[in-house]
């Protein structure tokens, strides 16, 4: 039943046959380049940040990492085939054909947003709440294309939350808290012209 209704919001989110001009343009950018965003908006947390928004930064890193390690576990335990290979709905975009439950750009999205969304640091809860329509648009972009279907994107979700209820426990912000001031060390040799010009934030 549930795979009945997968495919049935699958029928209604994906794009009809001859799609083409500024519509497909416009999807394959949400699709394929707004992830790039994550690690823009991490990079600045870091080099623009304090010690909360960096926290909130290698947070949100080691998030991501453990979320996809998941997904990799998911995938091997069960495999789900994309609608292209199953030989449902139309494809406008090429994907290797791996498993599609859950969506990695979209729990990649889901859980940078999210863990920033609930940080300490002012400035990373508002990235975080910025970039979580923009992981809904991504979510869709994929479905709409016809890599994934709407079950995927749930999945992700799912992955996510958990992601972020773990990233919150003791052990990963313990790991957190060693890890940020060891970065900040290597950061401050490897960029100490810049920083002295003023140019970074120490």
């Amino acid at each position: 039943m549930l795979e009945h209704l997968n495919l049935y919001l699958f029928s209604l989110f994906n794009a009809q046959a001859g799609l083409h001009g500024w519509p497909l343009s416009a999807a394959l950018f949400a699709a394929e380049r707004l992830i790039l965003l994550v690690p823009l908006m991490l990079l600045l947390l870091w080099i623009g940040g304090d010690s909360l928004q960096r926290q909130a930064a290698v947070r949100a890193a080691l998030a991501t990492a453990g979320a996809l390690a998941a997904n990799a576990v998911i995938g091997l335990l069960w495999f789900h085939p994309r609608p292209f290979v199953a030989g449902v709905g139309h494809t406008f975009m090429h994907h290797a054909p791996d498993s599609s439950f859950p969506s990695d750009h979209a729990t990649i999205m889901f859980t940078v947003s999210l863990v920033l969304a609930f940080s300490q640091s002012v400035n990373a809860r508002r990235i975080g709440a910025w970039l979580l329509p923009v992981s809904i648009v991504v979510a869709w972009s994929r479905v709409f294309l016809g890599v994934h279907y709407p079950a995927d994107m749930i999945g992700a979700l799912f992955v996510a939350l958990g992601m972020l209820a773990l990233v919150n426990t003791r052990a990963p912000a313990a790991l957190c808290t060693t890890l940020v001031p060891a970065m900040e060390t290597v950061y401050r040799r490897v960029l100490a012209a810049p920083i002295a010009r003023g140019w970074l934030r120490p």
